[in-house]
């Protein structure tokens, strides 16, 4: 396998929840069964033929690049909540990764997932469902809105570790809505939940990540 240029995250890497959803899905992960977690211990490359197995994943020369376990917590996903009632995402003036295909804001072609703060210190965003939505997109967009969570301490933070369940795919062209939330922040380490939401209010995934602040 391997993840197209188009998936990235940070330059020149895969984006985190995307490779992570492709890394599962290689494993045996599926809509509408248990959970899969899965640990990135390297940046996914790009456009580079990764092997799975074993719950491994390694590059060509060998090097592990994430590890994939069956049956995990992916956490209890966090309310709805109006994406109307938060405030500016603030990654449109201050953004780490502005090519992110999830949710940055100079890709035209990505998912444009622009989370804003809600007072309880959740994100809420606006999702519209792209045509070619499927398993790994569902990851994806469970991804950067959690995430956004811990960016807002003005610290870069990048994916470590997400663990997720995908009850259902969202048809193409709704209008969802992905919340994130805060769970605990310790040193470097903030974990966060994060949920996608049908049009009708309907829960269609839930994740539990764990992000890692870059050394000052």
């Amino acid at each position: 396998m391997l993840i197209p240029a188009r998936f990235n995250g940070p330059p020149g890497s895969g984006n985190g929840g995307w490779s992570a959803g492709a890394f599962a899905a290689a494993a045996g992960a599926v809509t509408g069964r248990d959970p899969f977690q899965v640990t990135l211990r390297v940046p996914p490359p790009l456009e580079t033929a990764l092997t799975v197995a074993g719950g491994r994943v390694l590059d060509p020369a060998g090097t592990l690049v994430a590890e994939v376990v069956a049956g995990a917590d992916a956490g209890p996903g966090t309310p709805p909540a109006a994406p109307a009632d938060a405030g500016p995402y603030p990654g449109l003036t201050e953004h780490p990764f502005r090519g992110c295909y999830v949710c940055g804001p100079d890709r035209a072609d990505g998912l444009r997932i622009f989370p804003g703060p809600l007072p309880d210190g959740r994100m809420a965003a606006t999702w519209t469902v792209p045509p070619d939505v499927t398993f790994e997109t569902v990851w994806a967009a469970l991804d950067c809105p959690g995430g956004w969570t811990a960016l807002q301490t003005g610290r870069v933070h990048l994916l470590g570790r997400i663990a997720a369940a995908v009850d259902a795919l969202p048809a193409a062209g709704t209008e969802c809505v992905v919340v994130g939330a805060p769970v605990t922040t310790e040193g470097r380490k903030a974990v966060v939940d994060s949920a996608v939401y049908a049009p009708d209010g309907s829960p269609l995934a839930r994740a539990r990540a764990t992000w890692v602040a870059l050394n000052r």
